[in-house]
């Protein structure tokens, strides 16, 4: 059996489209050749090929990774919270009971808190609204709303199109005598939103606004993001924390006796708001002032392993006989390697959102620490670094499967910065050639792929036909490379997602897949 290294690309798409695509427009010799010369096809990355409601619904690294690992289409996301909400489990949950029932005898308040859009990889602001009149129907009379404005999984300044349908919901509970108020928010890359602990200092910022109210002042929203994008010219992701204030008080701090309810149903950037509000007083990544005694739950358990929220209203998806289990069930060792922005994704998410692992014995997982300053001022970010331990992992011969991720064309990609992205493909490119080389010389077969788009988009026109910029995930395909210097490894035509990969790694390995996966993509 030869040894296999899975390189992950993220954020690298496929099209012929020139507009905006940096990964057409980048220099990228390596990934040319392997174009040229290896047996590849494109792979849906989106949609229902990943458990998504619709091909309407841009794929994501949670999602993707949690495909490439499991061989199979599981529910996700929005899809899941959708079945539940269409089908009124989630309030029939006891974490629904108890939290809005407590608020609701005791005349106190129900805090939402999430991404306000319908970008569908972190949340859904349909999910917040059902949740909204449904809480009003069941004895609610006050709620507030605390917004983390996106602009990267849908338009980079579309905030006030959410916050309008909001606002219409307010108004709709207001005349039935429910006092329903935006409290808070900001951008979700300046508050609150932190993953993968890179950024405790944001996670604070998000609390103190959304839990004290303590911040910069506005009579309203849409003032708000107005004005703060009128004088910083940020992007909706950007934006600085605000507070929604009447007479000089903030309208929404938490309260003893109060719940809240964090709506995101994507759990790498739920993690950490969610110790902050769901830990004793052992939480020690800052200072959280006076803690109010709330009831706290999210869409979903966020981490199942950490027990991370301890109260959420959808069950997950229970993911089972992924890949790693195949290979250990055969005693194969494998090694997974990122720096810190996707280091969960190769681990985690990879192995069905489990963070601990399999086996001690056979996994070896490798962290490398990521830049904490924007992607774009150093887009080659941790490329080396990875490419480094991957070469050592393959001349050590003790792993018969590799992964790795390269954070940087989804990373840089989110920024906006079209020409750092191009030099985010090139850094990959050249990073992948190193890896190649080890491989031919090892004897290896190198597996390249991506997880989903984003660079290969990054420019779009609006309904006006005016092109502006792009920071959200493609809705492209992704390239699928098979690359072995001693046999040719030739694919089956046809459609498939990233759901095969798993059972075409398998078939290299000459292992028996499980009943439940996908076909493999080998003629």
């Amino acid at each position: 059996m030869k040894p296999i290294v899975l390189v992950i690309m993220d954020g690298v798409g496929e099209t012929p489209e020139e507009l905006g695509n940096m990964v057409k427009k980048a220099t990228t010799p390596t990934l040319d050749a392997l174009k040229e010369t290896c047996p590849w096809l494109t792979i849906k990355a989106h949609g229902t090929a990943v458990g998504l409601p619709s091909d309407d619904d841009m794929g994501n690294s949670e999602v993707g990774h949690n495909a490439l690992g499991c061989g199979q289409v599981y529910s996700q996301g929005a899809k899941l919270v959708n079945e539940s909400i269409e089908s009124g489990a989630v309030f029939e949950s006891g974490t629904w009971k108890e939290l809005v029932g407590s608020v609701a005898a005791g005349g106190k308040t129900l805090h939402f808190l999430g991404l306000l859009s319908d970008g569908n990889v972190h949340s859904n602001i349909r999910h917040l609204l059902a949740m909204m009149k449904k809480a009003a129907e069941e004895g609610v009379k006050k709620e507030r709303v605390h917004i983390l404005l996106d602009g990267r999984d849908v338009p980079a300044t579309s905030a006030l199109q959410y916050v309008e349908m909001l606002d219409s919901t307010i108004v709709e509970l207001n005349k039935e005598g429910i006092d329903a108020k935006i409290a808070s928010g900001g951008g979700r890359m300046q508050i609150t939103m932190d993953r993968y602990q890179a950024n405790w200092p944001m996670v604070k910022a998000g609390w103190d606004t959304h839990v004290h109210g303590e911040g910069r002042q506005f009579p309203d929203a849409v003032t708000a993001i107005e004005t703060l994008r009128e004088e910083t010219g940020a992007i909706d992701q950007d934006l600085p924390a605000f507070v929604i204030a009447e007479n000089g008080k903030p309208v929404g701090a938490m309260e003893d006796g109060d719940s809240v309810i964090l709506y995101n149903f994507r759990g790498d950037r739920a993690l950490e708001i969610s110790m902050a509000f769901d830990t004793d007083e052992s939480f020690d990544k800052f200072d959280r002032g006076t803690v109010p005694a709330v009831k706290y739950a999210g869409m979903l358990e966020y981490d199942g392993d950490l027990k991370i929220p301890h109260r959420y209203l959808v069950n997950p998806p229970q993911i089972r006989e992924t890949l790693t289990e195949l290979l250990i069930a055969n005693g194969i060792k494998e090694y997974a390697v990122s720096e810190t922005q996707k280091y969960g994704h190769v681990t985690y998410f990879w192995n069905g959102n489990r963070s601990e692992k399999f086996s001690e014995e056979l996994e070896d997982y490798c962290e490398i620490p990521s830049n904490v300053r924007s992607f774009d001022e150093c887009p080659w970010m941790k490329g080396t670094e990875i490419a480094d331990k991957v070469i050592e992992a393959i001349a050590s011969g003790k792993y018969g499967f590799i992964r790795c991720n390269f954070p940087n064309g989804d990373m840089v990609g989110h920024t906006g910065n079209l020409h750092a992205t191009e030099i985010a493909v090139e850094s990959v490119d050249l990073e992948l050639a190193r890896i190649k080389k080890a491989c031919d010389d090892a004897g290896c077969i190198l597996v390249v792929t991506a997880d989903h788009g984003n660079s290969d988009q990054m420019l779009e026109k609006n309904k006006k036909g005016a092109i502006e910029v792009r920071t959200a995930h493609s809705l492209n395909p992704v390239p699928f490379i098979i690359s072995d210097k001693s046999e040719r490894h030739e694919l089956k035509e046809g459609s498939f997602g990233l759901a095969n990969v798993a059972p075409t790694i398998a078939e290299l390995m000459g292992l028996k897949p499980f009943d439940s996966w996908e076909e493999s993509m080998l003629k």
